[in-house]
């Protein structure tokens, strides 16, 4: 039996909040440009952290600092509300890509071969946002909530303690952040959406992403006796193109699955033969049983063209995982869409990307909802993709993505006190592992 209504808003006043917040667009702005200019890469974070640290730290709240079991590189701040409620969690990501910027903006990046082309930056502006709004009005707010600022979104690195690919997101959970939280929150930014849109999915948001690496090994030898040698450069130019047949006639093309290459390293001399290439890349896909049969693909592929040339092959994964809302999160954030950007602009969407996302290993754990901000504005000139060296967004969002996060905890205890509950949700969405 559910709770008896009661009137929506006695539950969480969010005007006063929501006003704050839109008084605070220009600082938003100012964060935002400063994390843009100082991008940092994977976990190497250091003045990104430390930055909302010290912001969320002069805030008044409680912020652990070096947090994660392998990498130690997330920042994690609580705010304990005045009102009695459960435990809700905010997340943004603050890593960068290994991409140089060619926008000219006063803000561009200033380190070369860097650039924030994912929208990080904002996101984390977006939640410093919200969580001054919400530490300056805490006698409003229910319960607790965790803000959870995260590392290492866009890749995997081999933890130094056992040696497996591990992405931000898993590195801090395996820390503890998800315990005894009801509702995991977070944005993303989406060029395919004008700006002041946002969009919700109520299932399937994004592809499991898996990371990969092969490495080759051969015999060194020089380019005069080829026979003597067991060439690395072979190995891998073979075994690309085996993998890129292997996907387009081996795997059901209604399986939406994809695999791409990223990065190639061989070789030391232009006059002999490599013993050791290696490459990296990801794939993307849907359905547990295409995941692992790709992954298994790739290891005896690579196991048989190594063969080939008289070499041997070994690999490492960063077994990815789908985003799917949970589906009364989504309804909450169809809500709080509403209330922030109009039923006009709250837009429900059904196709799914095959971007990958690693806020997928919270949403395994705990109920959780991902919405799509649109940042698109052709006057602006920010009609680029996601990761596109000339990416820039429509800063103008950034009160509206730190709005709906605030407006996702009313959102929440509305429905609560509405007769629905955590209960009636899929406890976290469940799939079924891929083992390392």
């Amino acid at each position: 039996m559910g709770m008896p209504e009661i009137e929506a808003d006695s539950v969480m006043d969010t005007a006063p909040i929501l006003a704050c917040i839109r008084s605070m667009q220009d600082e938003m702005v100012q964060w935002r440009r400063e994390i843009h200019r100082h991008p940092e890469v994977m976990y190497d974070v250091p003045r990104t952290a430390a930055f909302v640290a010290e912001l969320l730290s002069s805030w008044g709240l409680e912020v652990e600092r070096n947090v994660g079991r392998h990498f130690g590189r997330g920042v994690v701040a609580v705010l304990r509300g005045g009102r009695p409620g459960t435990t809700l969690l905010l997340r943004a990501d603050m890593d960068a890509l290994p991409i140089r910027e060619e926008s000219d903006v006063p803000y561009r990046s200033l380190t070369d071969g860097a650039m924030h082309a994912c929208g990080h930056d904002a996101h984390t502006a977006m939640l410093l946002g919200a969580a001054r709004a919400l530490s300056r009005f805490r006698e409003l707010v229910p319960g607790t909530v965790k803000f959870v600022f995260q590392p290492a979104e866009e890749g995997a690195a081999a933890s130094p303690v056992d040696g497996i690919l591990r992405s931000g997101g898993a590195d801090m959970i395996e820390a503890g952040i998800l315990e005894g939280v009801e509702r995991c929150i977070a944005l993303h930014v989406w060029p395919e959406l004008a700006a002041g849109v946002i969009g919700i999915h109520r299932s399937y948001v994004m592809a499991a992403s898996t990371h990969f690496r092969v490495v080759f090994h051969g015999r060194p030898g020089h380019h005069s006796q080829p026979h003597a040698a067991a060439d690395a450069i072979m190995m891998a130019a073979h075994w690309m193109m085996d993998m890129k047949t292997f996907m387009s006639t081996a795997v059901d093309p209604l399986s939406h699955a994809v695999l791409a290459f990223g990065t190639l390293q061989a070789g030391t001399a232009v006059n002999a033969i490599a013993d050791r290439s290696e490459i990296g890349g990801t794939y993307r896909a849907f359905e547990p049983h295409v995941v692992k049969w790709i992954r298994d693909a790739i290891e005896r592929r690579s196991q048989a063209v190594a063969a080939m040339y008289g070499g041997s092959a070994e690999s490492a994964f960063r077994m990815g995982a789908p985003l799917r809302n949970d589906p009364l999160a989504a309804a909450e954030a169809l809500e709080a869409g509403r209330r922030v950007f109009g039923k006009e602009r709250t837009v429900e969407l059904d196709m799914p990307s095959l971007a990958g996302e690693d806020f997928a290993f919270y949403a395994r754990k705990v109920p959780s909802v991902m919405g799509l901000l649109g940042i698109r504005n052709e006057a602006k000139g920010c009609i680029y993709p996601l990761h596109h060296p000339k990416f820039d967004l429509d800063e103008d969002v950034l009160k509206d993505g730190a709005s709906w996060f605030v407006e996702m905890i009313g959102s929440f205890y509305r429905q609560r006190h509405s007769g629905q509950s955590v209960s009636d949700s899929d406890k976290g969405v469940q799939h079924h592992e891929v083992k390392e």
